[in-house]
């Protein structure tokens, strides 16, 4: 039987349960024996080998002969492992000023990748510039367009995946918008649509830091402050899609407004913006992120108490974050992440005062994310759409 893309995606998107775990797995930890499978899974090897059949038929897998006996004498390990040019994914980042897209294999390795300029915020004019980006990915994919399979856009807010609604976007200024299916009808191939921090913990779950780790937490600082949580070897959504939405917790004096619109929030202090505007007003004019940094590191008071305000309710709020689902680690990503010295000290003494027992042994590193990773996130979050 020939096998061309439709025939794989309708081949993954109607296995069982255990086919899809199967399939999952070998995705996310190729090679692996068929023993090491039905360790992850808790499946019998006799389940294992039945889902690996027709994926090594499909050529999604490939299952060389065996060659050493894993430990076992007389059962061989017969290790398969991903064919990660057997499928293409597209990947989108939107931002408040740009598109950045990738074209990824099965494993997010980049093949292709594009930017294109927002010339405005409405998304109309998203949608063209998604539609430009893919054309020019798929151009630059050349023979390998045939092999795309989906396509995952990234958008920071309150994103219903399951719908493909952004009920709320304070950066890009949508509400209830029915994003999804328009690129739906306009892009021709499946879309996740999906908030932007939480595609980038999939992408992590699946191929980064996740591996190994039972559970832990990315928090982002920049435009916004935003978090995403994996608990228990599965990235929390939530049954409305906000889980981890640390930049919106009320902890900042209510007198401080929000993009959002709300009082108090976290990112009226924490974020990019808050920081330009509380420099900004005391030295009586303009002054943008990378002079607010410069500042701050020439000893200006008004710009150190900027950041130290920020890092004082970003270390508050991760405690409870930590405090609440226990994560055994947090990566602290975003473009701030270029100044973390700016916040590190006074954020690690925040969290260590309001976390909470054993919660305080709880890892808090930093990770540099470059746009083209949140990126490689989204096309991360279209392969787990196709696989479960």
């Amino acid at each position: 039987m020939d096998y061309d893309t439709a025939t794989r995606t309708t081949l993954i998107r109607s296995a069982s349960d255990a086919g899809s775990r199967v399939f999952a797995t070998i995705l996310t930890r190729s090679p692996i024996s068929r023993i090491d499978i039905a360790r992850q899974t808790g499946l019998s090897q006799a389940a294992v080998t039945k889902a690996v059949s027709p994926l090594v038929a499909a050529g999604l897998v490939d299952a060389p002969p065996a060659t050493h006996h894993d430990g076992n004498p007389g059962r061989p390990a017969a290790p398969v492992s991903i064919v990660p040019d057997a499928m293409v994914m597209l990947g989108i980042k939107v931002n408040v000023d740009e598109v950045i897209a990738v074209a990824t294999d099965l494993a997010t390795h980049v093949l292709v990748s594009e930017r294109q300029p927002l010339a405005a915020h409405d998304p109309q004019a998203v949608a063209d510039a998604i539609v430009d980006v893919v054309d020019a990915l798929e151009r630059g994919l050349g023979d390998k367009t045939a092999a795309i399979a989906g396509i995952g856009v990234s958008v920071s807010g309150d994103v219903d995946t399951a719908t493909g609604i952004v009920r709320e976007s304070a950066i890009m200024g949508w509400s209830d918008e029915d994003f999804g299916a328009t690129l739906q009808e306009r892009l021709g191939h499946p879309v996740t649509l999906e908030n932007d921090v939480h595609a980038l913990t999939v992408g992590e779950h699946w191929f980064g830091v996740g591996l190994g780790t039972a559970s832990f937490a990315i928090v982002t600082i920049g435009r916004g402050i935003g978090s995403g949580l994996h608990l228990n070897g599965q990235v929390v959504t939530g049954a409305y899609g906000v889980s981890g939405e640390i930049g919106h917790l009320p902890l900042a004096d209510p007198e401080r407004v929000c993009t959002c619109g709300r009082r108090g929030c976290v990112e009226a202090v924490a974020s990019t913006g808050a920081i330009e505007a509380a420099v900004s007003a005391a030295h009586g004019r303009a002054i943008d992120i990378e002079e607010a940094v410069r500042l701050a590191h020439a000893g200006d008071p008004a710009a150190e108490d900027a950041f130290r305000e920020a890092a004082a309710i970003i270390g508050t709020a991760i405690a409870t974050l930590v405090n609440l689902a226990g994560p055994e680690l947090v990566i602290i990503g975003g473009e701030g992440v270029s100044n973390f010295d700016l916040f590190e000290q006074t954020l690690r003494g925040a969290f260590d005062e309001h976390a909470f027992g054993a919660a305080a042994r709880c890892r808090i590193v930093t990770r540099p994310h470059t746009f083209q990773d949140w990126a490689r996130g989204a096309a991360a979050a279209a392969i787990q759409s196709l696989v479960r």
